[in-house]
């Protein structure tokens, strides 16, 4: 069983904290087994905000967690708490894998760990991160950064979006999309998404797109191009173009080549079809295109992807 290690300290934001707690606590969606340990760790009771919190753990705890979770601080300009800085150290050194959640990013900058690494926080924060820790290369326009085992996320929504990606990596999309379900947020937002997207899905079931992407989400498997896209909507490509920028924050062939991308994911993890029949039921086409573009987006090859999961 995987130990995340959440740490606990003076001046950070309950809201990262309780989510946190509600998204690992346990398994909301039922289907993976073994689920993660979360551990509370701090120097001591702690209070955040108007609650009171009594850590589990103290902070050397963090050395021995397989994932290390910082939540957000709420003020970026006061002093961090040196043990605090030296057990994100200490984990680092251990081979812990790193989180922060928005402005907890400044906490694993005092402590070294971003250096030479892409790091995002919360927009209004991200020069401050920038002008104070120059060797971290922020990203100030997306939702969240991977660097493997050193991973940031901008603020509050993007925070449940890194820990998705997680649940994702370690468990498969299958039990991400359940876990977003019971927790009535949209199941995947890209890293790479502009922050200021305030969701990937239509909200309202009026909107121009409602009936189109579960239309377009059934036909994958087909070659559809945004004049097909365009049609079915009955709309013209620019304002079809418009609406998917509004409630998606990418294009129409962006869209369509991310959710080709999780199909061969769903199918990669769940069933033991061939590579050429997975391109064909995504719409990749062919086995080489699926390689080509899996490989881009994904980072490793679909074959080497599905023994990630089997062996998990």
């Amino acid at each position: 069983m995987a130990t995340i290690a959440l740490a606990a300290t003076e001046g950070m934001l309950h809201f990262e904290l309780a989510m946190v707690c509600e998204i690992f606590v346990r398994d909301p969606s039922g289907l993976a087994d073994p689920w993660y340990d979360l551990v509370v760790c701090g120097a001591g009771p702690v209070r955040i905000g108007r609650f009171r919190m009594e850590p589990d753990h103290g902070l050397e705890r963090l050395a021995r967690a397989d994932t290390v979770i910082i939540p957000a601080v709420a003020d970026v300009d006061a002093d961090l708490p040196a043990d605090l800085l030296d057990a994100v150290r200490a984990a680092h050194e251990a081979g812990a894998r790193l989180v922060s959640l928005c402005t907890g990013a400044f906490v694993l900058a005092a402590a070294g760990v971003l250096d030479g690494l892409r790091a995002t926080t919360h927009w209004a924060h991200t020069e401050a991160l920038a002008a104070r820790y120059p060797r971290v290369r922020v990203d100030q326009d997306v939702l969240y950064v991977d660097n493997g085992t050193v991973l940031a996320s901008a603020g509050k929504a993007a925070a449940i979006d890194l820990c998705l990606h997680l649940i994702r990596r370690d468990h498969g999309s299958t039990v991400a999309n359940a876990v977003a379900r019971r927790l009535v947020v949209p199941p995947h937002r890209a890293g790479g998404q502009a922050q200021f997207v305030t969701t990937p899905v239509p909200a309202r079931d009026d909107h121009p797109l409602a009936d189109l992407l579960p239309w377009a989400m059934a036909r994958l498997n087909r070659p559809l191009t945004v004049e097909d896209l365009a049609r079915q909507a009955k709309m013209s490509s620019r304002n079809l173009a418009r609406h998917f920028k509004s409630a998606t924050g990418t294009t129409p062939l962006q869209w369509l080549a991310t959710q080709r991308i999780r199909r061969a994911q769903e199918l990669l993890e769940n069933t033991d079809t061939g590579i050429d029949a997975i391109a064909q039921a995504s719409g990749m086409g062919t086995a080489t295109t699926l390689r080509r573009h899996f490989s881009r987006t994904v980072g490793v090859p679909p074959n080497a992807y599905r023994r990630t999961f089997r062996s998990t």
